[in-house]
């Protein structure tokens, strides 16, 4: 049994075509591809408020060889962009019912927005979402993280350093008592600098990605997480470091 940790270069944080904001040509085969041709090792897939893109291209992923995590940003009732993550189909399922019902019905306007489509592992267009993906749900942060807990998934605020849709932009700060598994930054600070104006985050795991919405971003900004195997757990145990396992997110930059 292989009790060495290995390091993988993961970038956790990628839009598809099915987001109103990623580009058309941000299929799971060219993100998967992309991927690969960065040297990446996992990806996560986080579209705005669904998980209807994350199978398909989990099983490009496998049949290419890279570990593709499922995941989604989902908008607060406070505007504010979380990533949340899952170990399963079963979990994805049970979130996606949960964003179906608090997902406001307001049609997409795809000459303002943008398509939201939803495509196969040959690139063909097998659906589209009907629901603007952009708006929050009503369901506050507190509530969001009680159910992706519920679910069995993990919960860490997006991009916490940005000026808009972040926690800092919408409540002029990261509360204290926030309750999550972890914290993701930008490209445009360190961990290090981060936690020098923020010190009392520092209980927190951190990760730092992309946010690709083009397939030329994918891996410009990736962490590097000490674990045993590409899982769900594993990467659970690297970002509360648990038995030696850890991330390293030195906003490693591709050039």
């Amino acid at each position: 049994m292989d009790t060495e940790l290995h390091p993988y270069k993961a970038d956790l944080h990628i839009h598809t075509v099915l987001s109103p904001c990623g580009d058309l040509e941000m299929s799971p085969t060219n993100i998967v591809d992309r991927a690969l041709e960065r040297g990446l090792d996992m990806i996560a897939i986080s579209d705005h408020n669904t998980t209807r893109q994350v199978k398909v291209t989990q099983k490009v992923g496998r049949d290419r060889g890279l570990f593709v995590l499922g995941g989604v940003e989902v908008t607060s009732q406070e505007e504010a962009h979380c990533l949340a993550f899952f170990a399963n189909d079963e979990q994805l399922d049970a979130f996606q019912e949960f964003l179906d019902k608090h997902l406001p019905p307001i049609p997409n306007d795809e000459d303002r927005f943008g398509y939201q489509l939803i495509v196969d592992e040959n690139e063909e267009i097998v659906g589209e979402e009907e629901y603007h993906l952009l708006n929050g749900i009503d369901v506050d942060i507190d509530g969001i993280y009680e159910e992706v807990h519920r679910i069995g998934g993990l919960f860490i605020p997006a991009h916490v350093n940005k000026g808009s849709t972040s926690l800092t932009s919408q409540l002029g700060f990261v509360p204290p008592d926030l309750r999550a598994d972890g914290l993701e930054i930008n490209r445009f600070i360190t961990k290090e600098d981060f936690l020098k104006k923020n010190a009392y985050l520092k209980k927190f795991g951190f990760i730092t990605d992309s946010d690709a919405h083009f397939v030329e971003n994918i891996g410009d900004v990736y962490n590097v997480i000490y674990m045993q195997h590409r899982t769900f757990d594993e990467f659970h145990k690297a970002l509360k470091g648990l038995d030696g396992r850890y991330i390293d997110t030195m906003a490693f930059r591709q050039k």
